[in-house]
């Protein structure tokens, strides 16, 4: 019986870390300007790109957090995969966070419809514009590390997709300022609302799946057999698991039953799975049962 064990890590540099610290304290800087502004001049929009800001906030969190410990680690006996999981249960209480926002700014934005309140049109385009100026600051920021590292690219993604929100609560200030419009507020209140809501329900679906160590969707389980049962040599594939240990860090072993040489299949079968993404696997190599000349390879 051979075994192979393989996985990879992508040691991320300080200059990584010390540009997403940074990038974190300005979204989060900037997220307490806009609640605070929203709350003193009573505007919808502003606060739900608030809402919007603060899942760009808890994605650079998350992602500091992935690319920390994919540089240090941080197992013990006790905890063999470290914090990873950590990331996710934040993602879960992001969501159920968001989604909350969402619901009750389109609640808010549609009771508004029967009476809008006058909103200053001025202090909602000098927060969009310091937004769109914090957004593009970030971005640059993340940019040039969002290819090296999924989780980088996933802050980087949220940042540059905030910038719709930007854009529509600055769109709404300038309709506010030049026709006195009382619902530009309410109607970009419940566009950015239902901008963020989906996104909300799929980080939320995505770390539930993860939890539930369900099978990354993008891994078809069934031709993964069915490969690695055409290896040569390989008369048998059972105990096949897939799953996702935390975004971006998926993980599988499986058993092969074998009657030949076990080197060359457990080669093999590595750089099929590498070629899917799957680097972090456990082979296991089996001999039939009723073969005694089996050779073994350790």
């Amino acid at each position: 019986m051979g075994a192979g064990h393989n996985h990879t890590h992508a040691p991320a540099g300080a200059r990584i870390i010390r540009r997403m610290i940074t990038a974190a304290a300005i979204l989060a800087a900037f997220f307490v300007v806009e609640l605070t502004t929203a709350v003193l001049i009573n505007s919808i929009a502003l606060l739900a790109d608030a809402g919007h800001m603060l899942t760009d906030v808890v994605a650079v969190f998350m992602g500091l957090a992935a690319v920390m410990l994919a540089r240090r680690g941080g197992s013990s006996p006790d905890r063999t995969y470290g914090w990873h999981r950590a990331e996710v249960f934040t993602a879960v209480a992001n969501a159920v966070l968001l989604i909350g926002v969402a619901l009750f700014i389109v609640y808010e934005a549609i009771d508004r419809l029967r009476e809008a309140p006058s909103i200053p049109g001025v202090p909602m385009i000098v927060v969009a514009l310091a937004g769109l100026l914090a957004n593009f600051v970030v971005a640059l920021l993340l940019r040039s590390h969002s290819e090296g590292s999924l989780a980088v690219k996933g802050a980087y993604m949220e940042v540059v997709a905030d910038t719709v929100g930007s854009f529509g609560v600055l769109i709404a200030g300038v309709v506010t300022v030049t026709t006195r419009w009382p619902y530009a507020d309410v109607v970009v209140a419940v566009l950015v609302g239902m901008w963020v809501l989906p996104r909300a329900i799929a980080l939320a679906r995505t770390a539930l799946r993860i939890l539930s160590e369900s099978s990354p969707s993008h891994i078809d389980v069934s031709e993964l057999r069915s490969a690695l049962l055409a290896v040569d040599a390989v008369t048998d594939v059972h105990d096949l698991h897939v799953w996702t240990l935390s975004p971006g860090k998926d993980m599988v072993t499986v058993h092969l039953t074998s009657d030949g040489d076990s080197g060359p299949v457990l080669r093999e079968a590595r750089a099929l799975l590498s070629a899917r993404g799957l680097d972090h696997a456990t082979v296991q190599i089996d001999c039939p049962d009723d073969a005694d000349s089996c050779v073994e390879t350790f």
